[in-house]
């Protein structure tokens, strides 16, 4: 799955600037940049919930992305007065697949199930929302900050999830501001910065990374940070 320079502006605003990224089955391919990077509006021009300006985004096969993609957005959301048993049940169903018993997978997420999802907290809506991902067969996956609002144990676990997944061919994509959890998982990053892709690295090259993403306008802020401590 890949897009070729994609391009998206919001009225005078240009958000990415011909973007080209390429995901592969079996492997994790992390997104880097600042707030404003774009880097949500990419996920969402690759997943088609927001239509791209110029360029094109599809996958080997000739399939739609979206038939063969799950997607977990940076802020699950849940209609009203639906448990999370009904959601998962729905997740299923909008596929036309039938309900799979969850009890596995809840034992490491301990949901209260039977609760309605408005009401859960922001992690337990997280983890809510991955488990309904982790029960439907999908080749690829795009997660929004997965890692972000999670417990401590739960990152743990994500983090080996993720591993497994890839083990099995999956193709994941996920942004993360914790440069570390990219690092511990992913075979490949991309750092975004003003729309544009400014550079790719393999994971050989992930030293590099964290020196270059603290160069620059970085260490100035650190230079005046200094100045107000």
């Amino acid at each position: 799955m890949g897009t070729t320079l994609v391009a998206k502006a919001f009225g005078p605003k240009v958000v990415l600037h011909e973007v080209s990224l390429q995901l592969r089955p079996a492997t994790i391919h992390g997104l880097v940049g600042v707030n404003g990077a774009g880097k949500t509006t990419l996920l969402n021009c690759i997943y088609g919930l927001t239509a791209p300006d110029a360029g094109t985004i599809g996958e080997a096969s000739g399939r739609r992305v979206r038939e063969l993609t799950g997607v977990l957005p940076y802020e699950p959301y849940f209609y009203p007065r639906l448990t999370g048993l009904e959601y998962l049940t729905f997740c299923r169903q909008a596929r036309r697949q039938p309900m799979v018993d969850v009890t596995g997978w809840n034992q490491l997420f301990e949901l209260p199930l039977n609760q309605y999802a408005e009401q859960y907290s922001a992690g337990m809506k997280k983890k809510l929302a991955l488990l309904g991902l982790l029960i439907q067969d999908f080749r690829y996956l795009i997660l929004d900050e997965p890692f972000n609002g999670l417990d401590l144990e739960t990152n743990l676990l994500l983090r080996e999830i993720l591993l497994g997944l890839r083990g099995q061919g999956r193709g994941i994509l996920l942004t993360s501001h914790l440069l570390g959890a990219l690092t511990e998982v992913c075979d490949e990053v991309t750092v975004l910065a003003a729309g544009t892709v400014q550079r790719h690295y393999a994971a050989a090259e992930f030293g590099q990374l964290a020196a270059d993403l603290q160069s620059g306008d970085y260490q100035q802020k650190l230079a005046l940070l200094r100045q107000l401590l």
